[in-house]
């Protein structure tokens, strides 16, 4: 079925004039294989980290493709714990770690303030140059099986907001852990 499926799409994009076709793959053996696609034809353009973008041209005057890469990334605010959420809608793992980032920022308490991003309108995506992900303070949680809520909230609640001495650290560490005993 899959090979069906990629030979209408290319036949679709050839009869579009479109010089080529591209997907993406991982290097690993789960999850969409790269190897898959190299196995009908398609080579590596480019590549991030365990992540492939393959592509296979129609014509001798194609161009391979480039990966875009983030163009900023979302900054820490002082005195507060910042989640960041990307979200496109496409990728179901992603959308799940979105909605879990959004509601353990949520159950985190005032100082902790939830940035949601929707990249599937082209203006945000060409902003940031991320699709999807979920950043706190600034540093990217996990990409690969979905970081699970309570994942999530432990990285939250460990975050120290920028700008806080050690005194305020211990002052904020003691009200969370007298929250969460509460609860």
């Amino acid at each position: 079925m899959g090979r069906a499926l990629l030979e209408a799409a290319e036949e679709d994009v050839r009869v579009l004039g479109a010089a080529g076709m591209a997907a993406w793959g991982l290097m690993l053996p789960f999850f969409m294989r790269a190897s898959w696609f190299r196995k009908r034809g398609y080579r590596v353009a480019d590549r991030d980290g365990i992540a492939l973008l393959v592509w296979k041209p129609f014509s001798p005057d194609a161009r391979p493709p480039r990966r875009r890469s983030a163009k900023k990334t979302p900054q820490p605010v002082p005195g507060q714990v910042t989640v960041s959420g990307f979200i496109n809608g496409w990728c179901p793992v992603q959308n799940m770690v979105f909605e879990r980032a959004r509601r353990a920022a949520a159950a985190s308490g005032e100082n902790v303030v939830f940035k949601p991003h929707c990249t599937a309108d082209p203006e945000v995506f060409a902003e940031w140059g991320i699709s999807d992900g979920v950043y706190i303070d600034g540093k990217p949680i996990g990409k690969g099986p979905p970081v699970s809520y309570e994942r999530i909230r432990a990285a939250i609640e460990s975050g120290t907001p920028v700008g806080q001495n050690a005194d305020q650290r211990r002052t904020l560490c003691r009200t969370r852990c007298a929250a969460l005993s509460r609860s």
